[in-house]
């Protein structure tokens, strides 16, 4: 393996792995959605 295509499979992996570790902790901290939940009016049906 030539020594460009080893920096350039590792930038790549590289900036995966940053951004995939970014969405994830963003998706893992982020606050509960305060809206309230669309089927609380249905609570009380007896279906």
């Amino acid at each position: 393996m030539s020594n460009s295509s080893f920096f350039m499979m590792f930038g790549t992996m590289t900036a995966v792995t940053v951004i995939t570790a970014y969405f994830f902790f963003k998706v893992l901290f982020s606050k509960p959605n305060e809206e309230t939940d669309s089927f609380s009016e249905n609570d009380n049906d007896p279906r």
